[in-house]
C-alpha cells in the first residue's frame, strides 16, 4: 500500500485549497505517464478524493504512442491500488517519425503531441480539468529558461484555462522534485524511465538548455540551501510594476516611488 509523506499531502492540500484546483463536481483527469511525478500524483489525487469534503470524479489517463509499449506493471499497480486508469492509444510515434523537422526538438515536439492527445481523451471523456505532475523545481527550471533563452519572465501557475476550456491543474507545483524521488523509493513504485521515452529514437536536437539550467539550479543550491524556499516565496510576491514594462507601471500622483 502506497504511503505518501505528511509533507507532501500537506503541501498538496494546501496548493488545492487555496488555489480551489479541484472543487465539488469537477471531472479530474490525470495524466499518467508512469514516471515518479505522476504516479505520486496519481496517489495524491487519490488521498485527495478519499478526505475532501466534496464529491468529484478522477481518472487517470496513459498516453500510448503507438511503439509498442509495455504498460503491465502500471496497469498491475493503478489496479493493485484501486485507481481508476486507462490506456488512451494514439499514433503519435508515427506521426511525429513523418513530420519532425531537422534540428528541431524531438522531446518538446512528443510533449505537445502528448498533451493533444490528453486534451482529446479528457474531452471525449466529457471530463472539464486535467492534472499534470509539474513539481517546484520544473516552474523554477521553465522560469530561469524563459529568462535565459526567450528574454521573459514566465513561469507555471498552478491553474490556468486552456484555449479548448479545460482547466490545466499541477496540485504537486510547490513540492519538490526530491520529495517526489524519495516518495516513489519509499514505496517500490514502479515507473517508467527514459526507455519509453520515444525521443531517443531520433537523432535530433536534444533539451540541452534544460539540462545546463538543472546544473545552474544544482550550484545555487550548494550554495544556499533555502534557495528554493525563496524562490517558492518570490513565485507569490510579485512586483510586476518594478520592470520596464509601461502598461505596469504605476503613475498615479498618490504612489509611492518603487
Amino acid at each position: 500500500m502506497v504511503k505518501l509523506s505528511k509533507k507532501i499531502l500537506k503541501l498538496t492540500g494546501k496548493t488545492n485549497a487555496r488555489y480551489s484546483l479541484i472543487k465539488e463536481g469537477d471531472k479530474v483527469v490525470v495524466g499518467l505517464s508512469g514516471g515518479k511525478d505522476s504516479l505520486s500524483l496519481a496517489h495524491v489525487i487519490k488521498h485527495i478524493h478519499k478526505v475532501a469534503p466534496f464529491d468529484f470524479e478522477y481518472k487517470c489517463i496513459t498516453i500510448d504512442y503507438g511503439m509498442g509499449e509495455n504498460f503491465d506493471k502500471l496497469i498491475a499497480h493503478t489496479k493493485e491500488n484501486d485507481i481508476p486508469h486507462i490506456i488512451h492509444k494514439t499514433d503519435i510515434y508515427k506521426i511525429v517519425k513523418e513530420n519532425i523537422r531537422a534540428n528541431s526538438s524531438s522531446c518538446s515536439f512528443f510533449s505537445r503531441m502528448r498533451r493533444g492527445a490528453l486534451y482529446t481523451a479528457t474531452k471525449e471523456l466529457g471530463y472539464n480539468k486535467v492534472a499534470l505532475g509539474h513539481h517546484l523545481d520544473d516552474a523554477v527550471e521553465s522560469y530561469f529558461m524563459n529568462l535565459f533563452y526567450n528574454g521573459t519572465m514566465r513561469s507555471m501557475p498552478p491553474i490556468y484555462r486552456a484555449g479548448n476550456g479545460l482547466f490545466v491543474i499541477r496540485p504537486l507545483i510547490k513540492v519538490r522534485e526530491r520529495q517526489l524521488i524519495d516518495a516513489a523509493l519509499n514505496n517500490s513504485m514502479p515507473t517508467i524511465g527514459d526507455e519509453t521515452c520515444p525521443s531517443q529514437y531520433f537523432e535530433k536536437k536534444q533539451p540541452f538548455n534544460r539540462y545546463k539550467t538543472k546544473e545552474f539550479l544544482n550550484k545555487l543550491e550548494d550554495e544556499n540551501r533555502d534557495i528554493f524556499t525563496s524562490f517558492r516565496a518570490a513565485f507569490e510576491h510579485i512586483h510586476d510594476n518594478t520592470f520596464f514594462d509601461e502598461s505596469r507601471f504605476n503613475l498615479n500622483e498618490n504612489d509611492i516611488d518603487a
